[in-house]
């Protein structure tokens, strides 16, 4: 009787594998978060920068409450020395309306660090869903989308800002809306190019390939996709908002009176330099100043923990 040879069998190599090690809790998968996490406590800067406007914010809300000054009567303020120079009294000295200046400085935050989140969250919601539809969708629809974009673009930003203020009211409300509405224009197009591109890619085909509405694709791939870019130009777009009010209020069309912002008090400070009343422009300059720094480095380490090539897969 004829024997048949035994088929041939692959092995897998199962020597070379030690099955009975122990699990590496190290070789464990990092979740995105503590990647993302670990990419942004890197940067040193931003990290500063948080603790930074944490500190201001805390203390714009806190301040007024310990360091009680009269920011809103200026008749009573006005019983104070004008244009005092800083004392144990007044640390910041006194402005030329007769407000203690420490005092006005963070009062004065209170609203140029609100209005300009508040501003920021809505052009970063405008323009994220403006960019992802006209890209997505694109044809016709790019095409007329991004026409009008143009037109806006074609518009400078600033008189368009004092022109509607003008014809209109300057109600804290409607400088929160009136900053947030004309400032999503750039943001738009960035996120646009993001949708372009995702688009095209094989999941987003195959997700349109088993019948997947364009809004699906939209919430479900386009957005997660370019949370990168929609996190960092969201961070800018709250200090181009602070940039915006503080412009207004530096050309005397900011926040009325008896409340400032910190725009209004540099406009105030510019008429009295001259006269060597430094502590009126130097204190909140610097805060100022170091306010946008702070943001823009946030806003580099966020792009950067955003960034998917630089997590692990």
């Amino acid at each position: 009787m004829t024997m048949l040879p035994e088929p041939a069998v692959a092995t897998i190599g199962f020597d070379e594998v030690n099955l009975d090690a122990p699990f590496n809790a190290n070789d464990a998968i990092v979740p995105m978060w503590k990647q993302r996490l670990r990419i942004f406590t890197h940067n040193k800067l931003a990290i500063a920068s948080v603790g930074y406007l944490i500190l201001i914010t805390a203390a714009c809300f806190i301040v007024p409450m310990l360091h009680h000054t009269n920011q809103t009567d200026q008749a009573l303020a006005l019983n104070a020395k004008w244009n005092a120079a800083p004392s144990w009294s007044h640390w910041l000295g006194i402005d030329g309306s007769g407000y203690d200046e420490m005092g006005r400085i963070f009062y004065g935050g209170e609203y140029s660090l609100t209005l300009g989140i508040l501003a920021g969250m809505i052009t970063i919601f405008v323009g994220t869903l403006y960019g992802m539809v006209a890209g997505f969708f694109g044809g016709v629809v790019d095409g007329a989308m991004m026409r009008l974009l143009d037109a806006f673009l074609s518009i400078p930003y600033l008189f368009l800002l004092i022109t509607l203020i003008t014809i209109y009211s300057r109600s804290t409300t409607f400088l929160i809306i009136i900053i947030g509405i004309t400032g999503w224009w750039g943001n738009a197009r960035i996120i646009r190019g993001d949708a372009l591109l995702i688009r095209q890619l094989e999941y987003a085909q195959a997700a349109t390939a088993m019948g997947a509405s364009k809004w699906h694709i939209i919430r479900r791939h386009v957005f997660p996709n370019s949370i990168s870019n929609i996190v960092t130009t969201g961070t800018f777009a709250v200090a181009d908002a602070i940039l915006a009010l503080s412009a207004l209020g530096f050309l005397g069309l900011g926040i009325q009176t008896p409340q400032t912002d910190w725009g209004t008090m540099l406009q105030n400070g510019t008429a009295n330099i001259s006269n060597g009343y430094w502590w009126q422009i130097y204190p909140l300059a610097t805060i100022f100043i170091l306010v946008i720094v702070a943001i823009n480095y946030i806003g580099d380490a966020m792009r950067d923990a955003f960034e998917v090539r630089l997590l692990e897969r």
